[in-house]
C-alpha cells in the first residue's frame, strides 16, 4: 500500500497564500503589499477565512461584535480571570493570553455555543421550510432528551445547551443587545432573514411561557449566517474575539503587587475534610 503521505513530504498545497523573503506576500491570489494594502485587519480576517474580501460595512459590523460583545475589561470574567493570573504572578502577558483563548473553547460558554448557535438557527430555518410550527420546533428542542441519545456527528458542536443563543445564567436582558443592533441599523444590515428568525424565537420563546431571552451568541448567530459565514467560519471569526479582554486584564494586573489578585486567607475557607494529621517519627 503507498504512503499517503509520500506526496506531502516536502511540499504543501494551499490557495490561502505564501511568503517570498525580500519580495512579496501572496493572499489568497493577490499581492498583500500591493492589492490589499487597504484592507483593515478585520477585513483580512474575514477574507483569510471566506475567501471574500468583506464590504466596508461587514467589516465595520463584525469589528464592532468583537469590540461591545467580546472585549469586557473584567478579570472577574472566566478567561479574562487566566490575564489577570499571569499579570499577578510576573508571568508573560503572551501566556496569559494564549492561556486565556485556550480556555475559552468551552462547551458551556465561549467558543463552542458559537457554532452551536448557528447550527440550531440554520435547522430550525430548515425544519421551518418544511413547514413545521416554531413553536413545536422550540418544544422539540427543549424537551429532555431520552437518555442514550446520541452525541451530534463529527465536526459538529458539542454544545450542550438545548438551545444555544437563548437564556443567560447570571442576567436575563443581555445588555450587548441593543449596542450592537444601533451599530447593524446604521450599517444597514439589520434586516436579514436570520437576523428576523432569531428575535422571532426569542418572540416564540415568551409565547410559550419560557423565560429565555436572546443573549448575543444568538444575535451573532443571525448575524453571521446572513452575511454568508458557515457556522465553521463563524466560529473561526471569534477565535480571537476575547483577546483583547483578556490582554486589558493582564496588563492591569501587572501593574499591582505580585499575588494581589483575589488572596484568600486560609482562616476564610471552611474546610470539612479529614482533621489535620501530625507526622510521627519511628524509632528504628
Amino acid at each position: 500500500m503507498s504512503n499517503p503521505w509520500l506526496p506531502w513530504e516536502e511540499c504543501w498545497k494551499t490557495d490561502l497564500g505564501a511568503w517570498f523573503p525580500g519580495e512579496r506576500v501572496v493572499f489568497r491570489g493577490q499581492d498583500l503589499f500591493e492589492e490589499l494594502p487597504d484592507l483593515p485587519w478585520m477585513g483580512l480576517l474575514l477574507y483569510g477565512i471566506t475567501g471574500k474580501i468583506p464590504t466596508k460595512a461587514q467589516i465595520r459590523l463584525f469589528d464592532g461584535i468583537w469590540a461591545l460583545a467580546a472585549s469586557f475589561p473584567d478579570p472577574r470574567l472566566w478567561n479574562n480571570r487566566i490575564g489577570a493570573l499571569a499579570g499577578t504572578a510576573r508571568s508573560t502577558t503572551t501566556l496569559g493570553v494564549g492561556a486565556g483563548v485556550a480556555v475559552s473553547e468551552a462547551v458551556i460558554y465561549g467558543y463552542q455555543p458559537l457554532m452551536g448557535a448557528m447550527e440550531s438557527l440554520l435547522a430550525i430555518k430548515a425544519r421551518l421550510q418544511n413547514q413545521e410550527c416554531l413553536s413545536d420546533i422550540l418544544q422539540d428542542k427543549l424537551s429532555p432528551r431520552p437518555q442514550g441519545s446520541p452525541r451530534p456527528a463529527s465536526g459538529k458542536s458539542r454544545c450542550v445547551a438545548r438551545l444555544p443563543g437563548y437564556g443567560r445564567p447570571i442576567a436575563a436582558r443581555d445588555e450587548r443587545i441593543a449596542p450592537l443592533m444601533k451599530l447593524a441599523r446604521e450599517l444597514g444590515l439589520d434586516q436579514g432573514p436570520m437576523l428576523k428568525l432569531a428575535f422571532e424565537i426569542e418572540a416564540t420563546l415568551a409565547d410559550m411561557g419560557k423565560s429565555m431571552q436572546m443573549n448575543v451568541v444568538g444575535l451573532m448567530a443571525g448575524f453571521s449566517a446572513d452575511q454568508g459565514l458557515s457556522p465553521r467560519q463563524h466560529y473561526q471569526y471569534g477565535v480571537l474575539c476575547f483577546s483583547a479582554g483578556i490582554l486589558h486584564c493582564a496588563v492591569d494586573a501587572a501593574k499591582h503587587p505580585p499575588g494581589a489578585f483575589f488572596p484568600l486567607r486560609c482562616s476564610r475557607i471552611s474546610y470539612t475534610g479529614p482533621a489535620e494529621r501530625r507526622w510521627q517519627v519511628q524509632n528504628e
